[in-house]
Protein backbone atom coordinates (compact mmCIF):
# COMPACT_ATOMS: atom_id res chain seq x y z
CA UNK A 1 0.00 0.00 0.00
CA UNK A 2 1.42 3.47 -1.07
CA UNK A 3 -1.45 4.85 2.06
CA UNK A 4 -2.07 2.70 4.81
CA UNK A 5 -4.09 4.70 7.98
CA UNK A 6 -5.50 2.48 10.63
CA UNK A 7 -7.62 3.52 13.74
CA UNK A 8 -6.95 6.72 12.89
CA UNK A 9 -8.43 9.48 15.46
CA UNK A 10 -8.94 13.17 15.30
CA UNK A 11 -9.80 15.50 18.14
CA UNK A 12 -10.29 18.56 18.31
CA UNK A 13 -11.20 20.29 21.73
CA UNK A 14 -14.13 17.76 23.11
CA UNK A 15 -15.11 16.84 19.51
CA UNK A 16 -13.72 13.46 17.62
CA UNK A 17 -13.47 14.19 13.95
CA UNK A 18 -12.34 11.12 13.03
CA UNK A 19 -13.56 7.89 14.71
CA UNK A 20 -10.62 4.75 14.09
CA UNK A 21 -10.92 5.27 10.44
CA UNK A 22 -8.99 3.13 8.07
CA UNK A 23 -8.03 3.78 4.71
CA UNK A 24 -5.54 2.15 2.01
CA UNK A 25 -4.50 3.05 -1.54
CA UNK A 26 -2.41 0.82 -3.59
CA UNK A 27 0.47 2.74 -5.99
CA UNK A 28 -1.29 3.90 -8.77
CA UNK A 29 -4.79 4.20 -7.80
CA UNK A 30 -6.64 7.21 -8.11
CA UNK A 31 -9.11 7.57 -5.03
CA UNK A 32 -11.99 10.18 -5.16
CA UNK A 33 -12.89 10.71 -1.51
CA UNK A 34 -16.46 11.72 -1.26
CA UNK A 35 -18.44 12.90 1.63
CA UNK A 36 -20.51 16.13 3.03
CA UNK A 37 -19.22 19.06 4.79
CA UNK A 38 -17.74 18.04 8.42
CA UNK A 39 -17.50 14.38 7.45
CA UNK A 40 -13.73 14.59 7.95
CA UNK A 41 -12.40 14.89 4.23
CA UNK A 42 -10.13 17.74 4.65
CA UNK A 43 -8.79 16.75 8.32
CA UNK A 44 -8.00 13.32 6.89
CA UNK A 45 -5.92 14.54 3.76
CA UNK A 46 -4.31 17.43 6.37
CA UNK A 47 -3.45 14.52 8.50
CA UNK A 48 -1.53 12.81 5.41
CA UNK A 49 0.21 15.72 4.30
CA UNK A 50 1.31 16.18 7.50
CA UNK A 51 0.05 19.72 8.33
CA UNK A 52 -2.19 18.53 11.23
CA UNK A 53 -1.10 15.06 13.78
CA UNK A 54 -3.66 12.49 14.96
CA UNK A 55 -4.55 11.68 18.31
CA UNK A 56 -4.30 8.14 17.84
CA UNK A 57 -3.59 5.72 14.98
CA UNK A 58 -1.01 4.53 12.57
CA UNK A 59 -0.18 6.73 9.19
CA UNK A 60 2.25 5.33 6.95
CA UNK A 61 3.19 6.61 3.44
CA UNK A 62 5.25 5.29 0.82
CA UNK A 63 6.99 3.27 3.46
CA UNK A 64 7.24 6.00 5.98
CA UNK A 65 5.61 6.99 9.59
CA UNK A 66 3.68 9.68 10.42
CA UNK A 67 4.35 11.85 11.70
CA UNK A 68 7.62 10.40 12.69
CA UNK A 69 9.13 10.73 9.33
CA UNK A 70 7.28 13.57 8.27
CA UNK A 71 10.54 15.10 6.10
CA UNK A 72 10.72 11.77 4.04
CA UNK A 73 7.09 12.09 3.24
CA UNK A 74 6.69 15.31 2.47
CA UNK A 75 9.50 15.05 -0.29
CA UNK A 76 7.20 12.18 -1.94
CA UNK A 77 4.31 14.45 -1.65
CA UNK A 78 2.48 17.19 -3.82
CA UNK A 79 -0.05 19.05 -1.95
CA UNK A 80 -3.01 20.96 -3.32
CA UNK A 81 -5.39 22.47 -0.63
CA UNK A 82 -7.70 25.46 0.21
CA UNK A 83 -4.08 27.28 1.22
CA UNK A 84 -2.42 28.09 -1.84
CA UNK A 85 1.20 28.00 -0.10
CA UNK A 86 2.50 30.35 -2.17
CA UNK A 87 4.30 33.59 -1.25
CA UNK A 88 2.92 36.81 -2.89
CA UNK A 89 5.78 39.06 -3.00
CA UNK A 90 7.70 36.88 -5.17
CA UNK A 91 6.72 36.18 -9.17
CA UNK A 92 5.09 33.07 -10.22
CA UNK A 93 8.62 31.80 -11.45
CA UNK A 94 10.21 32.88 -8.22
CA UNK A 95 7.84 30.81 -5.99
CA UNK A 96 8.39 27.34 -8.46
CA UNK A 97 12.00 28.33 -7.92
CA UNK A 98 11.91 28.21 -4.30
CA UNK A 99 10.33 25.05 -4.20
CA UNK A 100 12.36 23.28 -6.84
CA UNK A 101 15.91 23.87 -4.45
CA UNK A 102 13.48 22.80 -1.73
CA UNK A 103 13.23 19.61 -3.46
CA UNK A 104 16.91 20.26 -4.77
CA UNK A 105 15.33 19.44 -8.72
CA UNK A 106 18.23 19.69 -10.99
CA UNK A 107 17.60 22.01 -14.33
CA UNK A 108 15.04 24.05 -11.81
CA UNK A 109 14.76 26.29 -14.57
CA UNK A 110 13.37 24.54 -17.03
CA UNK A 111 11.29 22.29 -14.97
CA UNK A 112 9.58 25.44 -13.77
CA UNK A 113 9.20 26.63 -17.37
CA UNK A 114 7.60 23.45 -18.23
CA UNK A 115 4.92 23.03 -15.42
CA UNK A 116 4.31 27.30 -15.91
CA UNK A 117 3.63 26.20 -19.54
CA UNK A 118 1.07 23.62 -18.42
CA UNK A 119 -0.69 25.16 -16.16
CA UNK A 120 -1.21 28.48 -18.43
CA UNK A 121 0.68 30.63 -16.85
CA UNK A 122 4.15 31.00 -18.69
CA UNK A 123 2.93 34.44 -19.71
CA UNK A 124 2.33 35.69 -16.44
CA UNK A 125 5.80 34.15 -15.08
CA UNK A 126 7.34 37.32 -13.91
CA UNK A 127 3.98 39.18 -12.48
CA UNK A 128 4.21 39.04 -8.65
CA UNK A 129 1.62 36.22 -7.22
CA UNK A 130 0.06 39.02 -5.22
CA UNK A 131 -1.62 40.57 -8.46
CA UNK A 132 -3.18 37.02 -9.25
CA UNK A 133 -7.19 36.22 -9.27
CA UNK A 134 -8.16 33.26 -6.99
CA UNK A 135 -8.37 30.89 -10.02
CA UNK A 136 -4.58 32.06 -11.46
CA UNK A 137 -3.56 31.34 -7.46
CA UNK A 138 -4.98 28.23 -7.64
CA UNK A 139 -3.14 27.05 -10.97
CA UNK A 140 -0.07 28.20 -9.50
CA UNK A 141 -0.38 26.27 -7.03
CA UNK A 142 -1.02 22.80 -9.03
CA UNK A 143 1.93 23.63 -10.63
CA UNK A 144 4.04 23.80 -7.54
CA UNK A 145 2.05 20.49 -6.34
CA UNK A 146 3.51 18.74 -9.36
CA UNK A 147 6.66 20.59 -9.91
CA UNK A 148 9.07 17.19 -8.27
CA UNK A 149 6.70 14.85 -9.86
CA UNK A 150 6.12 13.36 -6.30
CA UNK A 151 4.88 9.72 -5.99
CA UNK A 152 1.57 10.76 -3.93
CA UNK A 153 -0.55 13.50 -4.78
CA UNK A 154 -3.04 14.65 -2.48
CA UNK A 155 -5.73 17.09 -3.72
CA UNK A 156 -8.27 18.83 -1.57
CA UNK A 157 -11.06 20.27 -3.49
CA UNK A 158 -8.88 21.27 -6.53
CA UNK A 159 -11.50 22.89 -8.90
CA UNK A 160 -12.55 25.28 -6.69
CA UNK A 161 -12.40 29.00 -7.82
CA UNK A 162 -10.94 27.82 -11.00
CA UNK A 163 -13.19 28.63 -14.27
CA UNK A 164 -13.75 26.20 -17.12
CA UNK A 165 -11.02 26.35 -18.84
CA UNK A 166 -8.74 26.16 -15.86
CA UNK A 167 -10.76 23.01 -14.69
CA UNK A 168 -9.89 21.23 -17.80
CA UNK A 169 -6.72 22.16 -17.74
CA UNK A 170 -6.60 20.40 -14.39
CA UNK A 171 -8.32 17.56 -15.58
CA UNK A 172 -5.80 16.82 -18.00
CA UNK A 173 -3.23 17.16 -15.17
CA UNK A 174 -4.94 15.16 -13.44
CA UNK A 175 -5.28 12.38 -16.24
CA UNK A 176 -1.30 12.66 -17.16
CA UNK A 177 -0.62 12.11 -13.48
CA UNK A 178 -2.80 9.03 -13.17
CA UNK A 179 -1.19 7.77 -16.75
CA UNK A 180 2.21 7.95 -15.06
CA UNK A 181 1.02 5.92 -12.18
CA UNK A 182 1.29 8.50 -9.73
CA UNK A 183 -1.32 7.92 -6.57
CA UNK A 184 -3.91 10.33 -5.90
CA UNK A 185 -6.12 10.79 -3.58
CA UNK A 186 -8.82 13.70 -4.55
CA UNK A 187 -11.86 14.82 -2.37
CA UNK A 188 -14.90 16.58 -4.38
CA UNK A 189 -18.50 17.71 -4.41
CA UNK A 190 -18.45 17.50 -7.93
CA UNK A 191 -19.42 13.70 -8.74
CA UNK A 192 -19.82 13.97 -11.95
CA UNK A 193 -16.31 15.22 -12.54
CA UNK A 194 -14.70 12.87 -10.15
CA UNK A 195 -16.71 9.91 -12.04
CA UNK A 196 -14.57 10.89 -15.16
CA UNK A 197 -11.12 10.79 -13.25
CA UNK A 198 -10.77 8.41 -10.15
CA UNK A 199 -10.83 4.71 -10.21
CA UNK A 200 -12.03 4.24 -6.73
CA UNK A 201 -14.41 6.31 -4.71
CA UNK A 202 -14.26 5.94 -0.64
CA UNK A 203 -17.47 7.80 1.37
CA UNK A 204 -16.27 9.57 4.08
CA UNK A 205 -19.07 10.39 6.76
CA UNK A 206 -19.08 11.14 10.68
CA UNK A 207 -15.47 10.53 10.76
CA UNK A 208 -15.12 6.91 9.37
CA UNK A 209 -14.89 5.32 5.71
CA UNK A 210 -18.63 3.84 5.03
CA UNK A 211 -18.44 2.82 1.69
CA UNK A 212 -16.02 1.93 -0.98
CA UNK A 213 -16.28 0.89 -4.35
CA UNK A 214 -14.39 0.92 -7.59
CA UNK A 215 -15.62 2.35 -10.89
CA UNK A 216 -16.45 -1.20 -12.46
CA UNK A 217 -18.28 -2.30 -9.35
CA UNK A 218 -20.49 0.82 -9.22
CA UNK A 219 -21.05 1.13 -12.79
CA UNK A 220 -21.08 4.58 -14.73
CA UNK A 221 -23.95 6.56 -14.17
CA UNK A 222 -24.31 4.90 -10.38
CA UNK A 223 -21.78 7.14 -8.34
CA UNK A 224 -24.61 9.21 -7.03
CA UNK A 225 -26.79 6.58 -5.58
CA UNK A 226 -24.07 5.16 -4.47
CA UNK A 227 -22.67 8.24 -2.63
CA UNK A 228 -26.31 8.92 -1.04
CA UNK A 229 -26.85 5.82 -0.05
CA UNK A 230 -23.44 5.47 1.91
CA UNK A 231 -24.13 8.92 3.42
CA UNK A 232 -27.95 7.57 4.23
CA UNK A 233 -27.17 4.25 5.82
CA UNK A 234 -24.31 5.54 7.71
CA UNK A 235 -26.79 8.48 9.44
CA UNK A 236 -29.19 5.13 10.23
CA UNK A 237 -31.37 6.53 7.60
CA UNK A 238 -32.22 3.51 5.64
Amino acid sequence: MMISVRNLVKRFGPKTVLHRLDFEVGAGDFVGLLGPNGAGKTTLLRILASLSRPAAGRVQIAGYRLPAQAAQVRRRLGVVSHQPLLYGDLTAEENLFFYGRMYALEEVKTRAAEVLHLVGLYSRRSDLVRTFSRGMRQRLAIGRAVLHDPEVMLFDEPHTGLDQDACAMLDTVLSEIAARGRTVVMTSHDLARVADLATRFDVISRGKIVASGTRQEIGPDNLLRFYRQAVKSAEGEV
